[in-house]
C-alpha cells in the first residue's frame, strides 16, 4: 500500500522568521532614544539671574539659622557672638521668620559633647524642623 499525499523526504521549513520582529524592535529604541532628551528638556526651568539674585541671597539668610559653638558658654548664632544661656531667646524668633526651620551646627574641638548635646536639645525645644551638623 502506498501513500501518495505522505511523502517524508519533502520537509517544509518550520523556523519562525525572526526578521519583522528585529526591524520593529530597532525602529522602537530608535524612536526611543530621540524622544528621551526631548521629553526632558521641556521640564528644564530657568530664572533671570538679575531679578532673583537680591531675592535668592535674602530667602538664604531666613531659611536657616547657623549655630557655631566657639567654647562651652559661648556660641555665634548667625554670626554674633552670644552667651550660651541667651540661646534660647536669641533663635526663637529666627526660627519663626525661617521658612522651613532648619539649624546648622558646628562645634569647636574643645567643646563637650553634654554641651553640644544640650543646644541641639534647646534648639529642638525652640521649635526647630530640621538640625545639620557640619563636621571638621
Amino acid at each position: 500500500m502506498e501513500h501518495r499525499g505522505w511523502n517524508k523526504k519533502d520537509t517544509g521549513s518550520n523556523e519562525v522568521n525572526m526578521t519583522p520582529l528585529i526591524d520593529i524592535s530597532l525602529v522602537l529604541v530608535v524612536i526611543l532614544l530621540l524622544a528621551t532628551p526631548l521629553a526632558f528638556q521641556s521640564s528644564i526651568g530657568l530664572r533671570n539671574t538679575r531679578a532673583s539674585g537680591k531675592q535668592s541671597e535674602e530667602e538664604s539668610r531666613v531659611t536657616r539659622v547657623e549655630l557655631d559653638l566657639v567654647s562651652e558658654d559661648s556660641l555665634r548664632v548667625n554670626g554674633r557672638l552670644i552667651a550660651r544661656a541667651d540661646l534660647g531667646a536669641r533663635i526663637a524668633p529666627l526660627l519663626r521668620e525661617s521658612a522651613d526651620r532648619t539649624v546648622v551646627i558646628t562645634c569647636a574641638d574643645q567643646v563637650s559633647h553634654g554641651t553640644f548635646v544640650a543646644v541641639i536639645d534647646e534648639a529642638k525645644h525652640r521649635g526647630a524642623a530640621e538640625i545639620a551638623m557640619v563636621g571638621r
